[in-house]
């Protein structure tokens, strides 16, 4: 069930599209082009011709042009129609003039709220994204890639980005009950906590988790691996009704039930009791009701009673550790404020070659920070330097901000809290969000922790080495966070980005030819003759250039040459 998932960035699709589709359509076009060699050997020679003659060539093409536009000046009379047009532009109004970049700051201003939003919504540039797409293949540039280009070496070449279990979608240990939680957040505020993409794991994880321990799939467990993909609740909540009519036995619709059709947590932990009773010697469902029965019991304030709960299933089956029950306990065991069982939990499980967490990490900061936090002065350790307990909470903040650097602004209050995922992205904002739901009382409560964090977390950015692809204590920061967390966040929840994005150059483009064209417009209307002036002044240094090579040409060759020329 909490088996890490590989989450894929190549493209960046906006919420509620399948990649499948595009996988799809790319491979159709793969073995289209297979069929056909020799359309696909013509195309390559076309785009590589096409690539190298923009490379090398494109200045004599622009030379090529000047000695076209000079060979045929005459025979075109291009000085008359230059002429007339300049007369042409000498009768127009200033009015005209106004209309004319009044339309193009509009224009240019819509473009740069289309821009601006895109960025903020999907974090990257549309006309940025379609230019390298589209246009970068044909100009000979290399596409991106997941692995290679993103980083490179000392001597310029690329290295492989390690592959590590933070760029992995893994469910979160902590996750709230649908029907009694995330449901009566729905009925209060009308919005939905779970994005598609969230949910559709979960489906996944069910199917798999409660594919049954009998080699053949029985009549109640079809039903259920059913009920688990359909996409309506109250279409499980019926499925789950039918297994139960055809097996009374049925374990899993009873957890369906507790998870779903449940509106409170008493009613929740009755139906997973219930399952308890008839779920026999299947390991999957037991671990999944012994774990979920003892969240019932942390969330009814029996907290000695979850705790020994989750003590002996972490003994009962010691090698699921994917599984993150620890975390469960770490956080229970802060509520009954048990620091030094806390503090034998982190030393088994924070070690250097087991994978972190927030949870791991930030609980680790808060004991360290416990310490000295209640005497701790910002001007008295200006002055006086730290001691010794005060560094060692000083880096213990220092690494978990590392590790995941939104957590703070939650824990701080800089940021609103939401209802967290049912799935969550290591050192990504969706980790964030489920560990400060979780975990701000516990910082609460300790006397001046928060004022601690809030002092030293802003340092910790100071001492990661620049560019971030070196990283310090921990594996660089992952690049798919941002996507990832798009897709298991809800839409009305403004993702946190790290590190923070610059705007993309065709924003500040837009936004700078938005305000010169007004400018213009305005100047234009107040002072016409002016501007005027100004702009025949614009033009005449404009074409200097071409007026003064036209000039030399002609001294160059002389005329009846040319005419010549032009009459074969």
């Amino acid at each position: 069930m909490d088996s890490p998932r590989d989450f894929k960035i190549e493209v960046i699709l906006p919420r509620g599209h399948v990649t499948p589709l595009f996988t799809g359509i790319r491979r159709n076009m793969e073995d289209t082009a297979g069929s056909n060699p020799q359309s696909l050997g013509f195309t390559e020679k076309l785009k590589s011709w096409l690539s190298w003659s923009w490379t090398y060539v494109c200045f004599i093409w622009f030379g090529m042009v000047l000695i076209m536009i000079y060979v045929l000046w005459s025979p075109l009379k291009l000085q008359e129609t230059l002429t007339s047009a300049s007369v042409f532009l000498n009768t127009l109004t200033p009015k005209f003039y106004v209309a004319l970049t009044g339309t193009s700051s509009l224009i240019s201003g819509l473009i740069l709220i289309f821009e601006w939003w895109y960025f903020r919504k999907y974090g990257t540039s549309f006309i940025e994204q379609v230019s390298v797409s589209h246009l970068r293949p044909l100009l000979g540039g290399v596409e991106n890639s997941s692995t290679t280009g993103l980083f490179a070496s000392v001597n310029g070449e690329a290295e492989p980005r390690p592959s590590v279990s933070e760029c992995k979608v893994w469910r979160n240990p902590l996750n709230l009950f649908r029907g009694a939680e995330y449901n009566r957040y729905t009925w209060v505020t009308g919005k939905e906590p779970l994005t598609y993409y969230d949910m559709n794991l979960s489906a996944q994880d069910h199917q798999t988790f409660f594919a049954g321990d009998t080699p053949q799939l029985r009549p109640e467990d079809a039903v259920m691996q059913k009920a688990w993909r359909e996409r309506n609740p109250q279409a499980r909540i019926r499925a789950a009704y039918q297994a139960i009519e055809m097996n009374h036995e049925c374990a899993a619709a009873y957890v369906l039930l507790a998870e779903e059709e449940a509106t409170t947590i008493t009613e929740a932990e009755r139906l997973f009791k219930k399952a308890l009773s008839i779920a026999g010697k299947d390991i999957n469902l037991l671990v999944y009701i012994k774990r979920r029965l003892a969240m019932c019991a942390r969330k009814l304030g029996r907290i000695k009673e979850a705790v020994k709960m989750m003590r002996d299933l972490m003994k009962e089956f010691p090698l699921l550790g994917m599984l993150n029950i620890h975390e469960n306990l770490l956080e229970a065991l802060l509520e009954l404020q048990a620091y030094a069982d806390v503090q034998a939990v982190l030393a088994k499980y924070d070690d250097i070659s087991l994978p972190k967490s927030a949870t791991i990490c930030y609980t680790s900061a808060l004991l360290k920070a416990r310490a000295v936090s209640d005497k701790f002065s910002p001007e008295a350790a200006s002055r006086r330097g730290l001691s010794t307990a005060e560094m060692n909470a000083v880096e213990a903040i220092h690494r978990a901000v590392e590790f995941n650097p939104h957590v703070p602004k939650y824990l701080l209050e800089m940021k609103s809290l939401i209802l967290p995922p049912e799935h969550i992205l290591k050192r990504g904002d969706s980790e964030a969000v489920a560990y400060a739901f979780f975990h701000l009382q516990h910082w609460k409560r300790a006397e001046g922790a928060l004022n601690l964090l809030h002092c030293t977390w802003e340092g910790t950015f100071r001492i990661i080495p620049y560019p971030l692809e070196k990283g310090h204590l921990f594996y660089p920061y992952p690049g798919c966070t941002e996507t990832a967390d798009r897709e298991l966040l809800p839409s009305f929840h403004e993702v946190s980005v790290y590190p923070k994005k610059e705007l993309p150059f065709f924003i500040l483009f837009t936004a700078g030819l938005c305000s010169f064209t007004a400018m213009l417009a305005m100047l234009t209307h107040q002072f016409p003759e002016l501007m005027g002036v100004f702009a025949k002044a614009f033009f005449s240094t404009l074409f200097a250039p071409l007026g003064f090579f036209a000039d030399k040409m002609e001294s160059f060759m002389p005329s009846s040459f040319w005419h010549q020329l032009t009459r074969i």
